[in-house]
């Protein structure tokens, strides 16, 4: 069900019955679509949450193409993004609430745990260091989000051939205090889209467990 959350930013959200916790989800940079519609109503029924996906560029009317989406990352705020996302934990209506993210949404989840309002925080490929087109005045590093919250809280889904999180990063990700799941042979995106070239069903089911795992103990 769509939703609008206080900002005006588009929510999609859905609730099992029965929930005893809730979950946002920070889509990757094409933002909401049928892809997140389906993971919301998907992770509600079998995980039995309150799941709120909230869009990463309210207010713009992109294209479903890379390009001018990258090229609207350096306008992004950090700040805003974020109250977002806390906006959409109240959504769920939970008092226990965590967050996953993928890609970009990966990025983001790393940065929110800064804040005490996530339970856990699960990070699937998300970039650790901002990429250099993506920099802008409102764009934070997450490692330095990290330094100031609960890196203990975050588990990154990392897979060893995305050039999106190299070697250096993801050791640099693990000496913050974040916990890591590293898959062999999977490129960035392997989990979420079963569309996707990169996606591999083995590493995605087994993520995905030990993703829902991670956030209910």
């Amino acid at each position: 069900m769509r939703t609008t959350l206080p900002s005006g930013t588009p929510a999609e959200l859905v609730t099992a019955d029965g929930a005893t916790m809730g979950l946002v989800i920070a889509p990757d940079i094409f933002g909401l679509r049928p892809l997140f519609d389906d993971l919301v109503a998907r992770l509600a029924d079998e995980w039995s949450m309150a799941v709120c996906a909230v869009e990463p560029f309210p207010g713009r009317d992109l294209p479903l193409e890379a390009e001018p989406r990258v090229a609207a990352m350096s306008e992004l705020d950090d700040e805003a993004e974020l109250a977002d996302l806390l906006a959409g934990a109240e959504a769920t209506g939970q008092e226990r609430v965590g967050l996953i993210g993928f890609c970009m949404g990966g990025m983001y989840a790393l940065k929110t745990a800064r804040s005490d309002r996530f339970a856990r925080i699960v990070a699937f490929y998300g970039m650790i260091r901002v990429p250099e087109p993506w920099r802008g005045p409102g764009q934070g590093e997450p490692l330095d989000h990290l330094a100031t919250g609960h890196p203990d809280r975050v588990l990154a889904i990392i897979g060893e051939r995305d050039p999106y999180t190299p070697p250096a990063d993801v050791e640099a990700l693990e000496a913050a205090g974040v916990a890591t799941a590293r898959y062999p042979d999977a490129e960035h995106g392997f989990v979420h889209d079963a569309n996707r070239p990169a996606h591999r069903p083995d590493d995605a089911a087994n993520a995905l467990h030990r993703a829902n795992t991670w956030l209910t103990t």
